[in-house]
């Protein structure tokens, strides 16, 4: 396995340790985990382990791509890897931060329906032989949640010093892109879907 995948693996197992860390019923064992309080921020120290873990698994994404492309690395299982181990990381924080209301669960249910749908898209392209490129919209909406992830993770400081719910403002944007790159996927391909109508 070359290295690019080795990050693309390590993304995806970074993912149930997400989860362990955050759902682990910490009072139950009797361990008290920390908050500090931060320019009018409490960040607990879950979340602070939680963004540490968000950012290196952010970090291989960004390497992975870099490296296979610079290296002539480009492989089958890393074109089926890297967007599973993408949205594994991203809707599985998101799913985290509605468990504990957070954000609300309409958010993550967006989201998961539009990757759906646009995977459903671009899996009806492949068969006939269509690449779809990746568009900028889909891209925003990426940088968008990571900046929402991050911003909700640290209680949105440093602007919590003058009481700014960046993370709420920048998760709703997000979803809002998210919606509107769907509807342009759709769109783009409607003819393709719709030709033995």
């Amino acid at each position: 396995m070359n290295l690019p995948n080795k990050l693309t693996v390590t993304r995806i197992i970074l993912v149930p340790i997400l989860i362990l860390i955050y759902m682990f019923p910490y009072t139950t064992f009797g361990i008290n985990m920390p908050v500090y309080h931060i320019l009018n921020a409490n960040i607990s120290l879950v979340n602070i382990i939680i963004f540490i873990i968000f950012a290196v698994a952010s970090l291989t994404d960004y390497f992975d791509g870099q490296i296979a492309r610079k290296s002539k690395l480009i492989t089958t299982f890393g074109k089926f890897a890297d967007p599973i181990a993408d949205k594994l990381l991203i809707n599985t924080i998101f799913l985290l931060l509605a468990s504990d209301g957070t954000i609300s669960i309409i958010i993550p249910i967006i989201m998961i329906s539009r990757d759906t749908i646009v995977d459903a898209i671009r899996l009806v392209a492949a068969n006939k032989q269509v690449v779809i490129a990746a568009k900028y919209l889909g891209k925003l909406k990426t940088v968008t949640q990571m900046i929402s992830v991050i911003f909700l993770l640290l209680n949105d400081f440093p602007f919590s010093i003058i009481h700014l719910p960046v993370g709420q403002i920048m998760v709703w944007i997000a979803c809002i892109i998210s919606v509107v790159s769907g509807i342009d996927y759709f769109m783009d391909s409607k003819d393709m879907l719709t030709e033995s109508m």
